[in-house]
Protein backbone atom coordinates (compact mmCIF):
# COMPACT_ATOMS: atom_id res chain seq x y z
CA UNK A 1 0.00 0.00 0.00
CA UNK A 2 1.06 3.36 -1.09
CA UNK A 3 1.98 6.27 1.89
CA UNK A 4 -1.14 7.88 2.29
CA UNK A 5 0.16 11.78 1.83
CA UNK A 6 -0.86 14.54 4.71
CA UNK A 7 -0.75 18.16 4.43
CA UNK A 8 -0.88 19.97 7.77
CA UNK A 9 -3.05 23.21 8.49
CA UNK A 10 -0.98 24.45 11.70
CA UNK A 11 -0.49 27.91 12.49
CA UNK A 12 1.59 27.27 15.77
CA UNK A 13 4.65 26.71 14.03
CA UNK A 14 6.05 24.70 17.32
CA UNK A 15 2.91 22.96 16.97
CA UNK A 16 3.25 22.58 13.40
CA UNK A 17 6.72 20.19 14.08
CA UNK A 18 5.51 18.50 16.63
CA UNK A 19 2.55 17.40 15.04
CA UNK A 20 4.24 16.82 11.87
CA UNK A 21 6.60 14.35 13.74
CA UNK A 22 3.60 12.75 15.28
CA UNK A 23 2.13 12.34 12.12
CA UNK A 24 5.16 10.43 10.26
CA UNK A 25 5.47 8.14 13.46
CA UNK A 26 2.66 6.28 12.36
CA UNK A 27 3.69 3.81 9.88
CA UNK A 28 2.50 4.74 6.06
CA UNK A 29 1.83 8.24 6.47
CA UNK A 30 4.15 11.27 5.23
CA UNK A 31 3.34 14.82 5.10
CA UNK A 32 3.75 16.30 1.75
CA UNK A 33 3.43 19.82 2.48
CA UNK A 34 2.69 22.46 5.83
CA UNK A 35 0.32 25.44 5.80
CA UNK A 36 0.22 28.10 8.35
CA UNK A 37 -3.73 29.39 7.39
CA UNK A 38 -7.10 28.46 6.04
CA UNK A 39 -6.13 30.74 3.00
CA UNK A 40 -3.13 28.86 2.17
CA UNK A 41 -4.01 25.40 3.15
CA UNK A 42 -6.80 25.65 0.65
CA UNK A 43 -4.37 26.23 -3.02
CA UNK A 44 -2.23 24.02 -1.29
CA UNK A 45 -5.10 21.13 -1.37
CA UNK A 46 -5.90 22.52 -4.82
CA UNK A 47 -2.36 22.12 -6.13
CA UNK A 48 -1.00 18.92 -4.22
CA UNK A 49 -4.31 16.77 -3.94
CA UNK A 50 -3.36 15.03 -0.17
CA UNK A 51 -5.04 12.33 1.02
CA UNK A 52 -6.11 13.67 4.42
CA UNK A 53 -5.67 16.90 5.73
CA UNK A 54 -4.49 17.46 9.58
CA UNK A 55 -6.52 20.84 10.02
CA UNK A 56 -6.34 23.43 12.88
CA UNK A 57 -9.51 25.58 13.47
CA UNK A 58 -8.25 28.84 15.21
CA UNK A 59 -6.25 30.54 12.29
CA UNK A 60 -5.49 34.27 10.70
CA UNK A 61 -6.77 35.52 8.00
CA UNK A 62 -9.14 32.13 7.44
CA UNK A 63 -10.05 29.54 9.90
CA UNK A 64 -10.64 26.00 9.79
CA UNK A 65 -14.45 25.85 9.87
CA UNK A 66 -14.29 27.95 6.98
CA UNK A 67 -11.53 26.03 5.53
CA UNK A 68 -13.31 23.05 5.63
CA UNK A 69 -16.32 24.31 4.72
CA UNK A 70 -15.28 25.41 1.30
CA UNK A 71 -13.54 22.43 1.16
CA UNK A 72 -16.78 20.83 0.62
CA UNK A 73 -18.09 23.31 -1.22
CA UNK A 74 -15.66 22.73 -4.34
CA UNK A 75 -16.45 18.76 -4.12
CA UNK A 76 -12.90 18.08 -3.02
CA UNK A 77 -11.95 14.57 -2.71
CA UNK A 78 -10.14 15.07 0.61
CA UNK A 79 -10.28 13.88 4.21
CA UNK A 80 -9.83 15.70 7.03
CA UNK A 81 -8.99 15.35 10.75
CA UNK A 82 -9.53 18.18 12.89
CA UNK A 83 -6.78 18.95 15.83
CA UNK A 84 -7.37 22.01 17.45
CA UNK A 85 -8.20 23.65 21.16
CA UNK A 86 -11.53 24.56 20.09
CA UNK A 87 -14.06 22.10 22.75
CA UNK A 88 -16.86 24.52 21.79
CA UNK A 89 -20.25 21.84 21.14
CA UNK A 90 -21.68 24.59 17.83
CA UNK A 91 -17.61 24.38 16.56
CA UNK A 92 -17.62 20.43 17.16
CA UNK A 93 -21.08 20.10 15.29
CA UNK A 94 -19.79 22.27 12.07
CA UNK A 95 -16.86 19.93 11.59
CA UNK A 96 -18.86 16.73 12.17
CA UNK A 97 -21.48 17.74 10.08
CA UNK A 98 -18.54 18.88 7.30
CA UNK A 99 -17.37 15.53 7.43
CA UNK A 100 -14.31 15.58 9.70
CA UNK A 101 -13.31 12.11 10.14
CA UNK A 102 -11.96 12.58 13.04
CA UNK A 103 -12.03 15.48 15.80
CA UNK A 104 -8.84 16.03 18.55
CA UNK A 105 -9.38 18.47 21.63
CA UNK A 106 -5.80 19.92 22.37
CA UNK A 107 -4.35 19.08 24.13
CA UNK A 108 -3.27 15.90 23.35
CA UNK A 109 -1.27 12.59 23.26
CA UNK A 110 0.47 10.71 20.60
CA UNK A 111 -1.38 7.65 21.90
CA UNK A 112 -4.35 9.83 20.21
CA UNK A 113 -3.38 10.71 17.36
CA UNK A 114 -1.73 7.32 16.24
CA UNK A 115 -5.31 5.68 17.21
CA UNK A 116 -7.11 8.00 14.30
CA UNK A 117 -4.49 7.61 11.99
CA UNK A 118 -4.65 3.84 12.61
CA UNK A 119 -8.11 4.15 11.66
CA UNK A 120 -8.13 6.16 9.18
CA UNK A 121 -5.79 4.16 7.71
CA UNK A 122 -7.68 0.78 7.89
CA UNK A 123 -10.45 3.33 6.18
CA UNK A 124 -8.44 4.28 3.34
CA UNK A 125 -7.57 0.52 2.57
CA UNK A 126 -10.94 -0.61 2.84
CA UNK A 127 -11.99 1.62 0.43
CA UNK A 128 -12.08 -0.12 -2.75
CA UNK A 129 -11.00 1.44 -6.80
CA UNK A 130 -14.84 0.98 -7.99
CA UNK A 131 -15.64 3.00 -4.75
CA UNK A 132 -17.37 -0.05 -2.88
CA UNK A 133 -17.48 -1.40 -0.32
CA UNK A 134 -19.88 -4.78 2.43
CA UNK A 135 -21.33 -3.72 5.19
CA UNK A 136 -18.64 -6.43 6.86
CA UNK A 137 -16.15 -3.97 5.62
CA UNK A 138 -17.38 -0.93 7.53
CA UNK A 139 -18.93 -3.01 10.64
CA UNK A 140 -14.96 -4.11 10.98
CA UNK A 141 -14.13 -0.91 11.04
CA UNK A 142 -16.45 1.25 12.97
CA UNK A 143 -16.65 -1.26 15.48
CA UNK A 144 -14.09 -3.17 15.89
CA UNK A 145 -12.94 -1.80 19.28
CA UNK A 146 -13.84 -3.67 22.25
CA UNK A 147 -15.11 -0.51 23.88
CA UNK A 148 -17.77 1.25 22.57
CA UNK A 149 -19.80 3.94 23.88
CA UNK A 150 -23.15 3.26 22.66
CA UNK A 151 -23.94 6.66 21.00
CA UNK A 152 -26.74 4.87 18.79
CA UNK A 153 -28.63 3.88 22.03
CA UNK A 154 -31.27 6.53 23.59
CA UNK A 155 -28.93 8.49 26.32
CA UNK A 156 -30.67 9.12 29.41
CA UNK A 157 -32.38 12.25 29.37
CA UNK A 158 -30.29 15.34 29.32
CA UNK A 159 -27.06 14.05 27.96
CA UNK A 160 -25.85 13.88 24.64
CA UNK A 161 -23.65 12.53 22.22
CA UNK A 162 -21.13 15.29 22.01
CA UNK A 163 -20.36 16.24 25.59
CA UNK A 164 -19.79 12.98 25.90
CA UNK A 165 -17.76 12.54 23.73
CA UNK A 166 -15.85 15.57 24.34
CA UNK A 167 -15.73 13.71 27.68
CA UNK A 168 -14.36 10.67 26.50
CA UNK A 169 -11.46 12.58 24.52
CA UNK A 170 -10.13 14.64 27.21
CA UNK A 171 -9.84 11.56 29.69
CA UNK A 172 -8.22 10.19 26.27
CA UNK A 173 -5.84 12.51 26.82
CA UNK A 174 -5.12 11.96 30.29
CA UNK A 175 -2.36 9.73 32.03
CA UNK A 176 -3.78 10.62 35.75
CA UNK A 177 -7.00 9.71 37.28
CA UNK A 178 -9.23 13.20 36.82
CA UNK A 179 -11.93 14.62 39.21
CA UNK A 180 -15.17 15.90 37.86
CA UNK A 181 -14.18 18.93 38.70
CA UNK A 182 -10.96 19.20 36.61
CA UNK A 183 -13.23 17.58 33.57
CA UNK A 184 -15.58 20.13 33.65
CA UNK A 185 -12.61 22.54 33.68
CA UNK A 186 -10.94 21.01 30.87
CA UNK A 187 -13.61 21.02 28.33
CA UNK A 188 -15.65 24.06 29.81
CA UNK A 189 -18.88 22.74 31.45
CA UNK A 190 -20.40 23.12 34.78
CA UNK A 191 -19.18 20.25 37.37
CA UNK A 192 -22.17 18.86 38.23
CA UNK A 193 -23.23 18.76 34.27
CA UNK A 194 -19.74 16.64 34.21
CA UNK A 195 -20.17 14.62 36.98
CA UNK A 196 -23.65 13.03 35.27
CA UNK A 197 -21.58 11.95 32.53
CA UNK A 198 -18.66 10.48 34.09
CA UNK A 199 -21.22 8.70 36.33
CA UNK A 200 -23.37 7.45 32.92
CA UNK A 201 -19.41 6.27 31.59
CA UNK A 202 -18.79 4.40 34.60
CA UNK A 203 -22.36 2.36 34.93
CA UNK A 204 -21.46 2.05 30.83
CA UNK A 205 -18.40 0.40 32.16
CA UNK A 206 -15.84 2.93 29.74
CA UNK A 207 -14.33 4.13 32.56
CA UNK A 208 -12.83 3.70 36.24
CA UNK A 209 -13.69 5.58 39.40
CA UNK A 210 -11.16 5.67 42.05
CA UNK A 211 -12.02 7.43 45.62
CA UNK A 212 -8.58 9.44 46.59
CA UNK A 213 -8.47 10.18 50.41
CA UNK A 214 -6.59 13.41 51.34
CA UNK A 215 -5.41 14.34 54.55
CA UNK A 216 -7.74 17.21 55.21
CA UNK A 217 -11.82 16.79 53.86
CA UNK A 218 -13.65 14.91 52.49
CA UNK A 219 -12.59 12.02 49.62
CA UNK A 220 -12.54 12.78 46.10
CA UNK A 221 -13.97 10.95 43.51
CA UNK A 222 -11.28 10.68 40.15
CA UNK A 223 -12.03 9.09 36.88
CA UNK A 224 -9.50 7.62 34.29
CA UNK A 225 -11.05 5.89 30.63
CA UNK A 226 -10.05 2.17 30.96
CA UNK A 227 -7.48 0.85 28.62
Amino acid sequence: MSEIKVLLIEDDPMVQEINKAFIEKVKGFKVISTASNGTDGLEQVRKLKPDLVVLDIYMPGQDGVKTLQQIRAEKIQVDVVVITAANDLETIRSMLQNGAFDYIIKPFNYERIQKALEKYRAFHSTISPSGSVTQKDLDDLFFSEQRVVALSAELPKGLNELTLKQIEGFLQNQTEAKSAEEVAEGIGIARVTARRYLDYLVKKNSIQMDIQYGTIGRPVNRYILKR
